[in-house]
């Protein structure tokens, strides 16, 4: 497992043990009714969201409650490659040996082609932000038939280690109510989490000076509202209520086929 994080520490206590690294240990730590996001990352890269709920003193019942909750991924026949590339099937018959003196190379997929190249890059565009420990630079943008793929990279310009969560893609767009007699419209944000069908992080955790490159894949809507905006919301693992967020147009600069 690599990091836990929750959404409102305040009201929710998680506890985790390299001694015990496929368990996660989560206690409410107010009485009144709360409601927390927790992001377990694990070092398979699989990515799981739970949401927390605790009824406090409202509960019908005055006795402790304990429950366990397994996750276990889905086993089957079939090796499912990255989303950009191919399906491979299982197979018990023995591919035919390479010729002495050589070594087969596999292909990279999509994906890992624009992985490799933002590793590459020897000195991003940095854009430094305001009460963040971490500069973000943007790579390409690329459009593969329904998907779009962002390159970025992120540095650590504290003197601390810093340690960050995956990418999630947000689009918001403003709300205004109808006008009531004698007052004026009163505007909100509204935000949604685009799903995110694949991506690559070099490392989670940098130290300072450190640098992490990554690749992030999500099916972009066809269309959006003129007050619309599309967004790569990059967070650190303490404070991920304050994520930076990097604007993106909503229509890629370059288009190619991914798959």
């Amino acid at each position: 497992m690599i990091s836990v994080v929750v959404g409102s520490p305040g009201s929710f206590k998680v506890e985790h043990s390299e001694g015990e690294p496929e368990y996660v240990y989560v206690k409410p730590l107010v009485r009144t009714r709360s409601q927390s996001d927790l992001l377990i990352a694990t070092k398979s890269g699989q990515h799981v969201v739970l949401e927390l709920i605790s009824d406090g003193e409202s509960a019908d019942t005055t006795q402790p409650v304990d429950f366990l909750l397994e996750y276990n991924s889905p086993r089957s026949l079939v090796v499912a490659g990255s989303p950009v590339g191919d399906t491979v099937l299982a197979s018990t018959v023995e591919p035919p040996s390479a010729p002495s003196g050589t070594h087969p190379s596999k292909a990279l997929s999509a994906i890992d082609e624009e992985f490799e190249q933002q590793k590459s890059i020897n000195a991003p565009d940095w854009k430094f932000w305001q009460g963040q420990q971490i500069k973000t630079s943007i790579g390409d943008i690329r459009q593969w038939n329904n998907q779009t793929a962002i390159s970025y990279s992120v540095f650590n310009a504290s003197d601390k280690p810093v340690e960050i969560v995956p990418p999630q893609i947000q689009i918001t767009g403003l709300t205004s109510n109808k006008k009531k007699r004698g007052k004026k419209d009163k505007a909100g944000i509204l935000a949604d989490q685009l799903e995110v069908s694949d991506h690559r992080l070099s490392t989670t955790r940098l130290e300072p000076g450190g640098r992490a490159d990554g690749v992030v894949v999500f099916d972009r809507p066809n269309f959006k509202q003129s007050t619309e905006k599309l967004f790569l919301q990059i967070a650190q693992a303490d404070q991920v209520d304050k994520p930076v967020l990097v604007q993106l147009p909503f229509t890629p600069p370059i288009a190619t086929n991914g798959r």
